[in-house]
């Protein structure tokens, strides 16, 4: 069954009715030649989501009943939120689908000493909104009960700030030989966790240095060097699976 997202305000549980708006008006009426009483499921974008029915399909907008509110809980209590260094080229589309398929709550855009991609205010605006596009679609794919936050993009020392927002903070380096990323997970209580994922270049020793300064782990996350578009996903894999729902049942 195909799923969408609604904002909260578009559900009114005394009718028991939800409307969808926007983008996905066309893609359910057009694309996938949805009619009446075709049956969807629309989640809330805050992890409640219902079983549907088409009641009504018009230009802008399109109205269901609710037949039911399903129970299975998408989302994961701990809260990842991945700091990506700029990659360069289409990078940044795989990384962005694959941290939302896997669950992670928030990606952080940021410019570090080695990123080669640089956006200049004219075109930023034009690509987070694709990016956020992409977060979207890969929400609905994967099921997600919300939709990953996108934010960015930061400087470095920005980044460093909002991370001491965090209970934990991760470090994934290629130079770091002792501490492996489960290591630096050991008796971890932490609600909130940020991993920083260096670009293609990695991190320069002042940034690594910086990151340790606000007590930020640098960790291992093994032998093999890892381009920055699978350690970013294998480092929030390994996160989510050692201490929270990735890998376990439904």
């Amino acid at each position: 069954m195909d799923r969408f997202f609604t904002p909260k305000n578009n559900i009114n549980l005394e009718q028991n009715t939800c409307i969808i708006e926007g983008e996905d008006v066309k893609h359910i009426s057009r694309v996938l030649r949805c009619k009446e009483s075709d049956k969807l499921e629309v989640c809330d974008m805050d992890n409640n989501e219902y079983i549907c029915e088409i009641k009504e399909i018009n230009e802008d907008s399109i109205l269901l009943d609710i037949i039911e509110k399903a129970n299975i809980k998408r989302e994961s209590d701990l809260k990842v939120k991945l700091y990506q260094g700029m990659p360069k080229g289409t990078k940044m589309e795989l990384i962005l689908q694959k941290l939302t398929e896997i669950g992670v709550n928030e990606i952080v855009l940021v410019q570090t000493k080695r990123s080669v991609t640089k956006i200049d205010n004219k075109k930023e605006d034009k690509k987070i909104e694709r990016w956020e596009r992409i977060i979207y679609e890969a929400a609905k794919q994967s099921k997600r009960g919300k939709i990953p936050k996108l934010t960015g993009v930061l400087t470095f020392k920005e980044a460093l700030e909002d991370m001491k927002n965090n209970d934990l903070n991760l470090c994934p380096y290629e130079n770091e030989r002792t501490i492996s990323i489960k290591e630096g997970l050991k008796d971890s209580s932490a609600n909130t966790i940020g991993i920083f994922v260096g670009p293609e270049g990695g991190f320069e020793e002042e940034e690594i240095e910086k990151i340790q300064n606000i007590d930020g782990k640098v960790v291992s996350l093994g032998p093999r060097i890892l381009r920055t578009e699978t350690a970013s996903v294998v480092a929030s894999s390994i996160v989510l699976y050692e201490l929270s729902d990735l890998g376990g049942n439904i």
